[in-house]
């Protein structure tokens, strides 16, 4: 999807919609040039699409990982790499991506998942230094638990040999589904978005969503590790 100053193609949203498949280089190569062709720029580049993989790193295939990062991290990755010539050539440009709190605190059961949201904050912290000098603003928005249909789709690893030696994990598969349905709608995330893309000088990095998950990265920070584990283990129903 991308934001025009007309009508989109077969409604009367202003956006005309765009399929991209994240994983397939060509496809956002034609997104991209199409783009390009039609409005002559690109200003602002959002990559948000992920999958969450749930299972103990045990039960998780390699292919089962690799499916995670090629969405979460490589998706970001080809994207990134597809609008970056253009937004130079122009002098300016923003890079959002959205990130996770679980990218900052690593979610049990979710390895995979916290993990592609590390490796993502990693390559934005670096793109953000490499391409300030062009214009390009990189910003990372990290939410915390957020009501989307990501909970339904949450795919569980196919090995399940190892499950039932994780006495916790149905009980803290149930705690992330309880939170990410409790907590607040995406419009936060949207309304938040609209603002740091028009900042001129935005922060690398924005949290949003529940205080209490917002608070426990500043805790991770101040607090030794094993008062974290502690809490977690705890908040998780971990043995």
């Amino acid at each position: 999807m991308y934001g025009t100053s007309r009508s989109g193609e077969g409604g009367s949203f202003p956006y005309a919609m765009l399929c991209v498949d994240v994983t397939d280089e060509r496809s956002v190569a034609r997104a991209v040039e199409t783009v390009l062709s039609r409005e002559g720029r690109i200003d602002i580049a959002v990559n948000n699409a992920g999958i969450a993989l749930a299972g103990p790193v045990e039960s998780t295939t390699v292919a089962e990982a690799q499916r995670q990062f090629d969405v979460n991290f490589f998706g970001a990755l080809r994207i990134c790499r597809a609008v970056l010539p253009a937004m130079r050539e122009q002098g300016s440009g923003y890079i959002v991506s959205v990130g996770s709190i679980g990218g900052l605190i690593a979610i049990p059961f979710q390895p995979m998942y916290s993990a592609s949201k590390f490796a993502l904050e990693g390559m934005m912290e670096s793109l953000r230094l490499e391409v300030r000098r062009f214009g390009i603003r990189v910003v990372l928005i990290e939410p915390g638990d957020t009501k989307t249909p990501i909970t339904a789709h949450r795919i569980l690893t196919s090995d399940s040999g190892a499950k039932p030696v994780y006495r916790s994990f149905d009980a803290a598969l149930k705690r992330m589904a309880e939170d990410e349905q409790g907590g607040p709608g995406p419009e936060g995330v949207a309304r938040l978005l609209e603002r740091v893309v028009n900042t001129a000088e935005p922060r690398l990095r924005y949290t949003c969503g529940p205080p209490v998950q917002r608070a426990a990265v500043w805790l991770k920070r101040l607090l030794p590790n094993s008062v974290l584990e502690y809490g977690m283990r705890k908040y998780y129903c971990l043995d």
